[in-house]
């Protein structure tokens, strides 16, 4: 009976404590520590990450978050698969590559509902659309990315000289005949402060539209600690409310750790892409939003343009309403 008595009172305790623990699985108001890995380097691209941490939101979740930011060749979803950082952000189009080749990664958050992804041209040239920038002048692309592969089956061979895009704009600048690819957040507002003139063609319009800024984290995270996954993911939607109503005091938060852009830039970024943001799902169902129908459009265009293994049912979005 003592036996009996002890192990009740160990069961009891063990439940107080599992109720008392807070969304991540910290201790009775303990704070959460987390990573969050970027992919690039601070820029309006990545505001509402900043503004919820700047503006309490994640605090007010019990959450402190680790930004860490990124650049070419982080490899951001290996990080999240291999538990280095408890969410990161990639494009759609990685997360169902990475699955393909045995990353278990889940998206919870589309900050991009209109990708800005596009080729920008020189406004002289009178183009009306992507298919007149890929039959002749110069165009400046990085032709193995989904997107080109894309547009090469939509439109055939490219007969417009193509150049490796060397992530600049000084070509472009300096010769009417260059097309290059770009963001609408980045590119063209470095041409247009160069004195250029460029106009922009986004890619989605022609079809190719995975979501952009995609947070993700493991499926085993996803599985395990949903309360933490939730938490996150209501402190960045509210985060990004707030860097959209009011993007500056986060700007020039993130300007302090990017001394290549300065305030102007940021602003101009930051004003180019809240359409882009605000638009698509997230009308009806709030920024973030995802739909199961757009990841199996994406799914089916990759494997048609033979970087997936097959089109599988997308079935693996998590319910983090």
């Amino acid at each position: 009976m003592r036996r009996a008595l002890l192990a009740l009172l160990a069961l009891v305790l063990a439940l107080a404590l599992g109720c008392s623990k807070s969304p991540g699985g910290g201790s009775a108001g303990g704070v959460e520590r987390v990573k969050l890995a970027l992919n690039w380097v601070p820029e309006p691209e990545f505001g509402g990450f900043y503004a919820a941490r700047d503006s309490g939101a994640f605090a007010r979740e019990k959450l402190e978050v680790d930004i860490q930011g990124g650049g070419a060749g982080v490899p951001v979803v290996q990080m999240v698969a291999t538990g280095r950082a408890e969410f990161g952000i990639a494009g759609a189009d990685e997360v169902l590559m990475a699955r393909d080749k045995g990353a278990l990664v889940v998206p919870l958050f589309a900050t991009f509902q209109t990708s800005p992804q596009g080729l920008m041209a020189h406004a002289s040239r009178g183009a009306t659309g992507i298919g007149d920038l890929l039959k002749d002048g110069v165009l400046a692309i990085e032709p193995g990315l989904p997107y080109a592969a894309f547009l090469k089956k939509k439109y055939g061979a490219f007969t417009a000289k193509v150049v490796p895009y060397d992530g600049g704009v000084a070509r472009f600048v300096a010769d009417p005949s260059v097309a290059q690819q770009c963001y609408v957040t980045s590119e063209p507002i470095a041409a247009k402060k160069q004195g250029s003139d460029p106009r922009v063609f986004l890619v989605a319009d022609e079809g190719f539209n995975p979501y952009v800024g995609v947070v993700i984290t493991s499926a085993e995270t996803a599985r395990n600690k949903p309360e933490l996954v939730r938490a996150f993911v209501r402190a960045v939607r509210a985060g990004w409310a707030s860097y959209l109503a009011e993007p500056g005091p986060t700007n020039r938060v993130m300007a302090a750790l990017n001394g290549a852009m300065d305030a102007e830039t940021f602003a101009a970024a930051a004003a180019a892409q809240k359409p882009l943001i605000v638009g698509g799902d997230a009308v009806d169902r709030g920024v973030g939003a995802m739909t199961k129908e757009r990841w199996e459009t994406l799914a089916t265009q990759l494997a048609e343009l033979g970087v997936l293994g097959t089109a599988a049912p997308v079935d693996f979005l998590v319910a983090v309403d």
